[in-house]
């Protein structure tokens, strides 16, 4: 199911949004214009990828410099073993539609535990 997730103009080319789904979802627009939806949490360690750096169709983790390919959720770069769960978006009339994904994330254990109610 496409859910809206927010006003394409509302994101600079280069920049990001967060939807607070569970687990949070970023939602990417690089300086080409194109659209993806990853999941926030980087899969190595508790951080947010949107604080990390945008170039081409990766974002660099801001903790440790892993890198994720933005159309697949690949590990480009260690030490993050883990692809980042990704997710369909589709634009219609100027927003930005997400379908999130029925595949399990690959969270960090501490995030995995807060999410399910346990002590992170």
């Amino acid at each position: 199911m496409m859910n809206p997730a927010c006003r394409l103009a509302g994101i600079p080319r280069g920049e990001s949004c967060r939807l607070e789904t569970g687990p949070p979802v970023a939602v990417f627009r690089t300086e080409d214009g194109e659209v993806y939806a990853i999941d926030d949490t980087c899969t190595h360690q508790d951080a947010s990828l949107p604080d990390g750096w945008l170039e081409g169709r990766e974002v660099e983790y801001p903790l440790h410099a892993s890198k994720f390919d933005l159309r697949t959720g690949a590990v480009d770069a260690p030490p993050a073993r883990l692809p980042v769960r990704t997710h369909q978006v589709l634009l219609e009339d100027g927003t930005v539609y997400v379908a999130l994904s029925d595949a399990p994330p690959n969270l960090p254990p501490c995030v995995a535990a807060r999410l399910a109610g346990g002590v992170a």
